[in-house]
């Protein structure tokens, strides 16, 4: 076994809401070990929709998911976190009491942790694109068939066709139609998943001629060596048409798999992990979940209630980490010592 890494809390996963638990940590003198089963931070906010626009972070009318988790690095650089990529944890250990908890964590890659606190922000667990089933579609991938957009200007001047009704769909046929040469939204029936005002600006632009809506399936594609050139679509009235387009994008959701955590013994409900509501907790004492991978009666599934759920649970943590140490909630604005911490005093 390699040397065992010992740290004060171990975050499983990297996205925004285990970014953000660093800094409410940090500010507690806590320090963390996240790991992550992707190569970089961010989650599905840089794997997924890097240049999406986001409009729900408080102070931020707009911002995209890469210069959110940029901000949110920037943000805890001066708590020196230390990060494991490429890492997906599997063994969890419990050495403790519920009063006095102490895990030892491991990963597949051989690495072993202890520490008194385990924070589960893992998202909804490890995720991959639910693909449509079209004959030969694996041909096509990653060179004109994409699952997400990395960069949007990679779209410029193409004709790109969105296959799907949901928020996904509608957001990306929306900030794709002032840059491509030509956007068709396909969808199996008119009508959508999407936020109301987004299907109605989508409307907008078909009555102004500026896009397309198609109602209808793909049932083929059309290229030479994963170069896209036509998609086979069967309309509402089974009529098989071909659509012209050099990029196809299918929205159908993601394939969340909780993993390796699901063995945990913690009560899962329908592949969530339940927690409270005051300090979010799972029903092992010590270990918490925050994020998209807990449930609890009103949960929103948004990055905003992933980062209050982190300020508590990393409030209920100094008690573990430091147990005869008695806390005193202090604003940043107003302590010196925190703000010497951030570098700003």
């Amino acid at each position: 076994m390699s040397d065992i890494i010992k740290t004060d809390v171990v975050i499983v996963g990297a996205g925004p809401v285990g970014l953000f638990a660093v800094f409410e940590l940090g500010l507690l003198d806590i320090k963390a070990h996240l790991i992550d089963i992707l190569p970089r931070a961010g989650g599905q906010c840089t794997e997924l929709y890097p240049e999406k626009p986001i409009y729900d972070i408080p102070g931020f009318p707009i911002i995209n998911g890469q210069e959110l988790v940029d901000n949110l690095l920037k943000q805890i650089e001066p708590f020196h976190p230390t990060f494991h990529f490429n890492e997906q944890v599997e063994g969890l250990e419990i050495l403790g009491t519920p009063d006095a908890p102490l895990f030892r964590v491991s990963t597949n890659g051989g690495q072993t942790f202890e520490c008194k606190v385990v924070i589960v922000a893992a998202g909804g667990g490890s995720f991959q694109p639910k693909k449509p089933p079209i004959a030969g579609i694996d041909a096509y991938e990653g060179k004109s068939i994409f699952y997400a957009v990395r960069k949007m200007e990679t779209m410029r001047g193409k004709r790109v066709l969105i296959v799907g009704g949901g928020d996904s769909a509608l957001d990306w046929t929306l900030n794709l139609q002032p840059i491509a040469d030509r956007v068709v939204l396909l969808h199996r029936r008119d009508d959508f998943r999407a936020a109301p005002h987004s299907v109605n600006a989508m409307r907008e632009l078909v009555a102004g001629k500026k896009m397309d809506l198609t109602i209808g399936q793909v049932m083929g594609l059309k290229g030479d060596n994963g170069v896209l050139t036509h998609a086979s679509v069967r309309g509402a009235d089974n009529a098989v048409s071909d659509v012209a387009c050099d990029v196809m994008m299918p929205f159908f959701g993601l394939t969340m798999k909780l993993g390796p955590i699901a063995n945990w013994g913690l009560n899962l409900h329908e592949n969530l992990v339940p927690a409270d509501t005051e300090k979010f907790e799972t029903s092992t004492p010590g270990i918490f979940a925050i994020g998209d991978i807990n449930t609890y009666p009103g949960k929103l599934k948004l990055i905003l209630s992933g980062f209050h759920e982190a300020a508590l649970a990393s409030q209920k943590a100094h008690r573990y980490v430091y147990p005869d140490k008695k806390l005193t909630f202090q604003y940043t604005t107003s302590s010196t010592n925190l703000q010497k911490k951030l570098g700003v005093a």
